[in-house]
């Protein structure tokens, strides 16, 4: 019989091993001992799994519910348990403690060693059966915990009853537990190095959470794994035409609930019955969506994650989430998604402190906490939580079909003194401020990213001059194939701030992204960030009055298009929404019953559409021969010229911009060949709410008349706050 303490220990949910005691147990006089701990019991009965004959009964041995006995059969014996309860109900258990090991021995190695490239398919809760019993088997990493439990709703919330086996060559508990099913909800419950019981812990490879406020983590099938798309590689490749909506799908577009009339958040599928024809019909290539993994704060639009594995639950099961990605290809529209894995927050039922130890995060404060965001930052020394995020990566990519993921806050990776003032950061082991470890994990990702994954795309949010960040791996750079332009992005809306009686004044700023513009593979970002937090929407930062307002909008929508580099809006940009963003509210679509917002909208239909329909605005967005200045010198009209260039050398696109509210009639244009010059797309064209100001017939030849150092010119009416693009006929 077990002695008195060791009951103890499992009653008391402080027993570090417990598979050494319960469950079958052979005993040196050759008998077979079967325990089992059972809180609530009051008879347990042993029955043959087969045949439901009883085998012995089991006697207590402890107030709390510890049952002990023996039985004649073989200690291989497939068991049940048959409790009679408290409350006078009886069921048949399946005895967690009589089988195996869930993880294989080459797993554990692989776990062990830090290769495993996908340790979501070993780690958390997976569905199986083992000795033809359903049920599902946990995994957690929790090295430095000296207990850990599941706990559910299957053993009412009691973290004393399922206690986990400790894998100790790599730190993982496991437990099978039969007849836990899709929907059951979990966590976990540690017990430290220093014996203090933890706030209960999601699971960090969950592949779907409750609601938040609460919690839990769900127990959810696993998403088959797809197959590579070659169609998705050409639509996501450096040449192709890549134009973003950035969305966040809680305000986006709220649905009426029928019954009770409140606005509530869209399921996926009704997501996709609004979005994906939405953007199919606005001639958006590509859709991003700001972080959907499971986060506990609205406030956060998703960037403090804490399921980074579990698409969010406010708009319904995860497996909805894989049928809009399916929509979204099969409108030819690709969907990437905003990824956080600079920092996460201090929940406590999140990653922070995670088995009593710094776990995920960084020790020390100087490099484990983020003072913008009070977050913890990820600790990318440890193989174990590199792994965990490369895995997050391919999750996505190969279990959902995204198309690629945009990296948020880089900088904040790249240098260990972001945000810090001196004496707030630690040096790296060569006394520099860059953070090697996240360089390493950066390009280790992208590289990961790139074998397995080869038509996926990753894109950086990087606002610093660090070299190199879309260059290959192997070419001294970081690997990501797109980096954000918030240069571009700043100076040029600083510049259309300006009254236009000053921008004479600020050419430069709209002519100096020419100067590092293919340095790297960038997107001209109008994001979220730039219409929340008091800056004011799009439309609110264009100066003078209404018509101007709307004017000076659609002439930098127009420059953003001609433009190289891909192109990304923000939801409400599309249509000039007036007030800044509100995550609590949806867009403002009553604004399109005005001409004026309306215009804007059909505008931008029109330069995606045009977009699309013109290499020369895409083919060659990242080399010099993509892109020829006309004149970028005329600072007293404020006028800017160029030519965009694709692969046919007999086709190129004119774009004209004046950025004064002043027609100039009669102005001269060099142009590199003889020909008629037509006007493709006006800013000012009265279909957008414009004063339908242009050159006459919308058409201008050329002329053998030297200017801008060329043999021929042509002679344009320009009108006011627009930009104009013309093609050339021969």
């Amino acid at each position: 019989m077990l002695n008195a303490h060791a009951i103890e220990l499992i009653c008391s949910a402080c027993h570090g091993d417990p598979f050494s005691v319960l469950g079958p147990h052979r005993g040196a006089d050759g008998a077979l001992s079967i325990r089992a701990f059972l809180p609530t019991a009051r008879e347990v009965t042993v029955l043959h799994a087969s045949t439901a004959a009883p085998l012995g009964v089991l006697t207590c041995r402890h107030d709390d519910g510890f049952f002990e006995g023996t039985v004649d059969a073989d200690p291989t014996l497939a068991y049940q348990l048959q409790v009679r309860w408290d409350s006078g109900l009886t069921s048949v258990l399946h005895d967690p403690y009589r089988f195996g090991m869930v993880l294989g021995e080459m797993d554990v190695w692989l776990l062990a060693e830090g290769t495993h490239l996908r340790p979501y398919e070993i780690l958390g809760a997976h569905l199986r059966r083992m000795d033809d019993v359903a049920g599902t088997s946990f995994a957690v990493w929790a090295p430095n915990a000296t207990r850990v439990s599941v706990m559910g709703d299957f053993n009412h919330w009691d973290g004393r009853r399922h206690p986990m086996r400790l894998r100790r060559e790599c730190g993982v508990w496991e437990l099978f537990l039969p007849d836990v099913a899709p929907g059951n909800a979990y966590k976990f419950e540690i017990r430290s190095a220093s014996g203090e019981v933890l706030a209960a812990r999601s699971d960090p490879y969950a592949r779907q959470a409750e609601l938040r406020p609460a919690t839990a983590s769900v127990v959810a099938s696993m998403p088959a794994c797809l197959a590579s798309d070659a169609q998705r590689r050409t639509a996501n490749a450096l040449n192709a035409p890549v134009n973003i909506y950035e969305v966040h799908l809680g305000s986006w577009r709220r649905v009426v609930d029928a019954t009770s009339g409140v606005a509530r958040w869209p399921t996926w599928d009704e997501i996709a019955d609004m979005l994906v024809p939405y953007c199919q019909d606005m001639g958006f290539t590509h859709l991003e969506l700001l972080p959907i993994s499971e986060h506990p704060f609205d406030g956060s639009w998703g960037y403090q994650p804490v399921g980074l594995y579990a698409p969010t639950s406010r708009f319904g099961p995860p497996e909805g989430f894989g049928r809009l990605v399916q929509r979204c290809h099969e409108a030819g529209i690709g969907v990437l998604l905003d990824w956080v894995p600079a920092h996460f927050p201090s929940d406590a039922h999140g990653l922070a402190h995670f088995d009593g130890s710094h776990l995920y995060e960084y020790a020390d404060p100087r490099e484990g906490f983020h003072n913008d965001w009070n977050t913890l930052i990820y600790n990318l020394a440890r193989t174990e939580v590199r792994n965990f995020l490369i895995g997050n990566a391919l999750y996505w990519l190969e279990r959902y079909g995204v198309d690629g993921l945009r990296v948020d806050a880089v900088a904040s990776m790249l240098y260990r003194d972001y945000s810090r003032k001196a004496g707030e950061w630690i040096p790296n082991k060569d006394g520099g401020r860059e953070n090697l470890e996240a360089i390493a994990f950066l390009k280790r990702m992208n590289e990961v990213v790139g074998a397995e994954r080869p038509e996926a795309i990753t894109l950086a949010e990087e606002s610093t001059a660090f070299p190199s960040v879309s260059r290959p791996t192997y070419a001294g750079g970081l690997g990501f194939h797109y980096k954000w332009n918030l240069g571009w992005m700043h100076d040029t809306l600083d510049y259309m701030q300006r009254d236009p009686v000053h921008r004479k004044y600020h050419h430069g700023e709209m002519t100096f992204g020419l100067m590092y513009a293919f340095s790297e593979n960038f997107v001209l970002p109008i994001s979220h960030d730039e219409v929340v937090h008091g800056k004011g929407s799009l439309l609110s930062k264009m100066p003078g009055d209404r018509w101007q307002q709307f004017a000076n909008l659609r002439a930098y929508l127009g420059f953003m298009f001609g433009h190289p580099g891909k192109k990304l809006l923000f939801m409400g940009c599309e249509f000039a929404q007036v007030r800044e963003w509100n995550h609590d509210q949806s867009l403002d679509w009553h604004l399109l019953d005005d001409p004026a917002h309306a215009g804007i909208q059909r505008l931008v239909r029109d330069l995606s559409r045009l977009y699309r329909a013109t290499p020369a605005l895409y083919q060659r967005d990242f080399t010099h021969n993509g892109f020829e200045w006309i004149d970028h010198t005329d600072a007293a009209h404020s006028v800017l010229s160029f030519i965009r260039h694709g692969d046919d050398p007999h086709s190129f696109m004119l774009v004209v911009c004046n950025f004064t509210p002043t027609v100039l009639q009669g102005y001269r244009i060099g142009v590199p060949q003889a020909g008629q010059y037509r006007e493709c797309l006006n800013t000012d064209s009265v279909h957008y709410g414009g004063s339908n100001t242009g050159t006459p017939l919308g058409a201008a030849s050329a002329e053998p008349r030297a200017w801008h150092g060329r043999a021929h010119s042509i002679l344009l009416n320009l009108p006011p706050l627009a930009t104009v693009m013309l093609e050339w006929k021969s």
